[in-house]
C-alpha cells in the first residue's frame, strides 16, 4: 500500500516594522529570509514610514512581499483597523513585530483578532524616549513571546517589567536569540587570491579560463579586484592601514568621539586612514569636526552603501565608540570578514568580544583607552592576524545566520502549536 503524502500549507508570517531604513533591525528581515526554509514559511513585510534610503529592493530579492500603509509615529494608533483587516484578508498566522512602535501596534491588533505575536527587541529599554518606553512597557504582556537580541537586552526587559501587575507565577515570555551573520556571504577576500594577483584584466581572464567560473565565485577574485579599485577610488595608498565602522549616524554611536580617537591616532601614526560607511543626522557635524582638524585627506565618509562587503574588506580594525547597543549586526559582519574589533563594552558587544582574543574592549566611559588598543593592533602584525582569525571563528561558531534562523523557526512553530492546539472539552 502506497503511503499518502501529507500536503501542508506554508505558514504565513507578517513582519511588522515602522520603517525600512538601513538599520540593523531592518536588515535582518531580508537576511534571515534568505536562510529560512521558504518551502515551509511565506514572508511579508508591512511598514508605515517611507524613507528615501530604504531596503525594499533587498526584501523583494529575498522573496518577501512588501506592503506600505503610510503613517507617522502617533498616526500608528489610528492604523489598527487597517492592519487588522489586512491580516484577515491575507490569512497571516503570525505577526513578528520589530522595535517598540511596531510592537505596540501589533499588541493592539492582537487584542482584536486571535493571532500569535512575536516581538523582537533590538535595544535596552532605558534608551527609548518616554512615549515608546511606556507604550512598550504597558502593553508588554500582550504578546506570545519576546525575543531579545542579547542577554543585556533580555535583562533590560525583565527589570523594566518587574513592577507590572503580573499574576502570581506568571513571568514575561522572553527568549534570547542573538543576531547572526551569513558567513557564506560575509567573508574575507584579502588572502584568498594572493597567488594570482595581477595588475591587468588579462591575468584575471587567464585565471578564470584555467579554474572555471565556480572557482572564481568560491575565492571571490572579482571582489578582490573591486576592493583594489575601491582603495584607489578613495585615495587610500596601497599598504595604508584602514580603521572603519558601518553605522547610522545618530547620537548613540558617539561618532564625534570616534573622530576624536582617529585624530589622536593620527598624531602617532600619520599613515592611517579612517572609513565611515553610513549616513544620518550627525553627518554635517562630523564633517565640520573633520574639516577643522585639517586632516580631511585621512577621512572617507562614503555614505550609505548597499554592498558593504568591499568596504569591510578594506578595514584592518573595526572601531566602535557607542554609548549603547543591542547586538550590532555590522560588527558581526566585519568579524566574519576577519576584521578585529576595538570597541566600548556597550550592550551585547561584550557578549561577542573576549578582550584580547577577537579584539579589545573598554568601559563605555573609558573610550580614550581605545586609542592605545588600536595602536597596538596597528603595530603588531602577528597579533592582528591572530585576532582576525579568532573574530571569524567566533562568528562561525556562535553567531551564524543558520543558528539564528533555526531558533526563529522553532519559536514560530511553538507559538503556532500553542495557539492553535485543539482545546480539551470539560
Amino acid at each position: 500500500m502506497q503511503a499518502k503524502t501529507k500536503v501542508t500549507q506554508k505558514i504565513k508570517i507578517l513582519h511588522l516594522i515602522k520603517s525600512l531604513g538601513r538599520g540593523g533591525a531592518e536588515k535582518l528581515i531580508p537576511e534571515t529570509a534568505l536562510v529560512h526554509d521558504q518551502s515551509r514559511f511565506e514572508f511579508h513585510c508591512l511598514y508605515f514610514y517611507h524613507q528615501k534610503e530604504n531596503i525594499v529592493d533587498e526584501l523583494e530579492r529575498a522573496e518577501i512581499q512588501v506592503h506600505l500603509i503610510p503613517s507617522g509615529n502617533l498616526g500608528l494608533f489610528f492604523q489598527v483597523g487597517k492592519v487588522k483587516k489586512f491580516i484577515e484578508d491575507n490569512g497571516f498566522q503570525i505577526i513578528h513585530a520589530h522595535l517598540p512602535w511596531a510592537g505596540i501596534l501589533a499588541r493592539a491588533v492582537g487584542s482584536r483578532i486571535a493571532i500569535p505575536i512575536v516581538y523582537t527587541e533590538h535595544n535596552t529599554w532605558d534608551r527609548y524616549n518616554k512615549v515608546s518606553y511606556w507604550g512598550n512597557r504597558l502593553t508588554f504582556k500582550k504578546q506570545d513571546i519576546a525575543i531579545a537580541v542579547s542577554n543585556e537586552v533580555a535583562l533590560s526587559m525583565q527589570l523594566n517589567s518587574i513592577w507590572d501587575p503580573y499574576r502570581r507565577g506568571e513571568k514575561p515570555k522572553i527568549q534570547v536569540v542573538q543576531n547572526g551573520v551569513n558567513t557564506e556571504v560575509f567573508r574575507s577576500t584579502r588572502y584568498l587570491v594572493s597567488s594570482i594577483r595581477t595588475t591587468n584584466n588579462k591575468g584575471v581572464e587567464s585565471w578564470v579560463r584555467r579554474n572555471g567560473v565556480e572557482k572564481v565565485k568560491e575565492v571571490g577574485i572579482t571582489q578582490e579586484f573591486s576592493i583594489n579599485e575601491l582603495r584607489s577610488e578613495l585615495g587610500i595608498p596601497e599598504g595604508a592601514k584602514v580603521i572603519g565602522k558601518v553605522a547610522v549616524f545618530r547620537s548613540q554611536k558617539r561618532l564625534w568621539l570616534w573622530v576624536e580617537l582617529a585624530l589622536r591616532i593620527l598624531k602617532k601614526r600619520n599613515d592611517v586612514h579612517f572609513l565611515l560607511v553610513g549616513d544620518g543626522e550627525w553627518r554635517a557635524r562630523l564633517e565640520k569636526q573633520i574639516e577643522e582638524s585639517s586632516k580631511t585627506q585621512h577621512f572617507h565618509l562614503v555614505g550609505v552603501q548597499k554592498k558593504v562587503i568591499p568596504y569591510l574588506n578594506l578595514m584592518d580594525i573595526y572601531l566602535s565608540s557607542s554609548e549603547f547597543e543591542g547586538l550590532p549586526i555590522a560588527m558581526l559582519e566585519a568579524m566574519a570578514c576577519e576584521v578585529p574589533v576595538v570597541a566600548t563594552r556597550a550592550g551585547g558587544i561584550g557578549e561577542v568580544i573576549q578582550h584580547g582574543v577577537q579584539g579589545f574592549l573598554s568601559g563605555i566611559d573609558d573610550w580614550e583607552e581605545l586609542e592605545g588598543h588600536c595602536l597596538q593592533l596597528l603595530e603588531d602584525d602577528n597579533l592582528h592576524t591572530e585576532m582576525a582569525k579568532a573574530a571569524r571563528e567566533q562568528v562561525e561558531k556562535y553567531f551564524s545566520m543558520k543558528r539564528m534562523v533555526a531558533d526563529l523557526e522553532r519559536i514560530y512553530l511553538e507559538v503556532i502549536e500553542r495557539n492553535f492546539k485543539p482545546q480539551k472539552r470539560i
